[in-house]
């Protein structure tokens, strides 16, 4: 496998970004990058700002319905953990795809903030309709991370 890759990921059948990665690791089930911020300018979700000289170390499963983004500042200052719920991650040639669920979970460095988010996109996007599953699945992976979260060992335990 070569050490740089292409991650994209779709979100209801359309490319929502597509940007280059390092490849950290690959152990077979668990692929790890990492990338600086890929969008353009800062992104201000109110608890958190992405804006460029960030940097993603991005944790992408073939056999969970989760990504884990760990978000630091150029300087290495940890920001926090955005989770992704996704499909599990297909790797092929060069490239990590990953399909966006609308869910998310994200998790402060310090552990006390615990958000889940998007949770009316997931409710609007009519994934319990047309794949029950999945969306059961989803479900499943949003309420097994936030759990984690609150855990002692917290989102770092899964990275290990």
């Amino acid at each position: 496998m070569t050490d740089e890759l292409t991650v994209t990921l779709t979100k209801a059948g359309r490319t929502k970004i597509r940007y280059p990665a390092a490849l950290v690791a690959d152990t077979g089930d668990r692929i790890c990058v990492r990338a600086p911020w890929a969008a353009d300018g800062v992104r201000d979700f109110g608890f958190v700002r992405f804006e460029p000289g960030d940097v993603f170390t991005e944790h992408f499963w073939r056999t969970r319905w989760y990504a884990i983004k760990e978000v630091r500042t150029g300087e290495g200052v940890l920001k926090g953990w955005y989770c992704d719920i996704t499909r599990p991650a297909v790797v092929r040639g060069g490239e990590v795809l990953v399909e966006d669920l609308d869910l998310d979970l994200w998790v402060s460095a310090d552990g006390e903030s615990v958000l889940r988010l998007d949770e009316d996109e997931f409710a609007a996007s009519g994934l319990a309709r047309s794949d029950p599953d999945a969306a059961a699945e989803a479900v499943r992976a949003l309420d097994a991370l936030a759990a984690q979260a609150h855990a002692p060992e917290g989102l770092p335990a899964l990275l290990a």
